[in-house]
């Protein structure tokens, strides 16, 4: 077993304790910031001396950032701990539009409003500088608690419904979550050494090589491939809490890798189309909406599905839906423009993909019902008919692509229309 040598401490005792507050804060926003880390940030900062804030911000970043992704929100929560003196005054007005303060004049950057929630977990003064005394000293108390029924109760809550916190907590479950796909097989076949059908082709040209004598067989199985997954998401204003959440959701679908995905497409539409695959593309989540929001203008505006529609079946469809790809179409299907186009539109959406999955949030209402006139037209032309309003039902869009032939709640809408 190996031995590790006695933890040498610095000279200033309250710096490590700061560092162990540093720490927690970096586990609360989601960083594996474990005891392990902090022992080798305090020998790290021992070794390294602590005489340039450059240096120290390096040497922190080395211990306790081992992703990309990671950095951002290291960054943010170096500066708001370590080098600004107001940063408790500056986090309280990021989280809080009614107050006003030194966030006022600028917007937040990546990742700053998820280290400012970190950092607010139990504080009530302003945390310590670098070397003040003991008596000034504040604890950062980083409140853990989440049971079981809490988690359950936050699945089946309503994204319109949750607080600043709840949602908080919602957008790390969703970044948790994946969305596998089964492989297709196709027609075409690939030598296998197992494989369950006989390569006669190869099995003779095998033969030729002995004299005609066949040795042995050789084998061959049907080929697989990965089909892709397109989403269209609706962000217009009856959308904007469902749409934040589930753009979260396929940005942890796109940057997680073996899930199956051949390649991960997000478009956004509400007045118009916008294109926003390489934006979900980031590693930091906070970074890719951010850059998302300021591509598409038309956040929380008005709904033209059918424009937006016939614009993506236009100039998208032959370049994101080949081999079979799946889509995902998130919207209410509150839509003024002619339903005869949207069903058109619809239509074609529907020919060009193997799988059409429509997820729906108003499905959250018990008494439901296909009144709308561009529900109507919609609802025909698509093969599932799911809920969207929850992280519960979210997770249930795995079941819906693993098995395609189940149509959700499209049975019971058709069957309201034709009373």
């Amino acid at each position: 077993m190996t031995e590790y040598a006695p933890l040498d401490l610095p000279d200033d005792p309250k710096l490590t304790r700061n560092i162990t507050h540093f720490a927690r804060a970096l586990r609360a926003a989601g960083l594996p910031a474990g005891p392990g880390r902090v022992a080798d940030a305090i020998r790290a900062v021992a070794a390294a001396g602590f005489t340039e804030r450059e240096d120290f911000f390096y040497t922190l970043r080395a211990c306790f950032t081992s992703r990309p992704e990671h950095r951002a929100v290291f960054a943010q929560l170096f500066r708001l701990y370590w080098r600004d003196p107001r940063y408790l005054e500056h986090m309280i007005s990021m989280l809080s539009p009614a107050i006003r303060g030194v966030a006022e004049d600028r917007t937040a950057e990546a990742a700053e409003k998820r280290a400012a929630e970190a950092l607010l977990q139990g504080v009530e003064r302003e945390a310590p500088a670098i070397g003040e005394s003991e008596e000034s000293e504040t604890e950062i108390e980083i409140d853990a608690r989440l049971t079981m029924s809490s988690e359950e109760r936050l699945r089946s809550l309503d994204f319109e419904q949750m607080s600043v916190a709840e949602m908080a907590e919602a957008k790390r479950i969703l970044a948790r979550m994946s969305l596998p796909v089964p492989p297709l097989k196709t027609r075409r076949r690939i030598g296998s050494a197992h494989g369950p059908e006989i390569d006669a082709r190869r099995s003779l040209r095998r033969a030729m090589r002995t004299g005609g004598e066949m040795q042995a067989l050789a084998r061959r199985q049907r080929r697989t491939r990965w089909p892709a997954l397109v989403a269209l998401c609706d962000i217009s204003g009856s959308m904007s809490s469902y749409s934040r959440a589930v753009l979260h959701f396929l940005h942890a679908v796109s940057n997680r890798h073996g899930q199956g995905w051949a390649q991960v497409h997000g478009f956004t539409f509400g007045t118009r189309l916008t294109n926003i695959t390489r934006h979900l593309r980031a590693r930091d989540v906070d970074a890719a909406l951010a850059a998302a929001g300021a591509e598409a203008q038309d956040w929380e505006g008005g709904t033209r599905i059918g424009s937006c529609l016939h614009e993506f079946n236009r100039d998208w469809g032959r370049r994101v839906l080949g081999q079979g790809a799946v889509v995902l179409l998130i919207t209410d299907g509150l839509d003024r423009e002619d339903p005869e186009r949207l069903s058109k539109e619809m239509e074609r959406l529907h020919l060009s993909c193997r799988h059409l999955i429509w997820v729906n949030p108003l499905l959250r209402w018990e008494g439901f019902a296909p009144k709308a006139a561009g529900i109507r037209a919609m609802i025909r032309h698509v093969d599932s008919f799911r809920a969207g309003h929850n992280i519960a039902s979210l997770e249930a869009l795995a079941y819906a692509v693993s098995r395609p032939y189940d149509p959700g709640e499209k049975a019971r809408m058709l069957a309201a229309i034709s009373r």
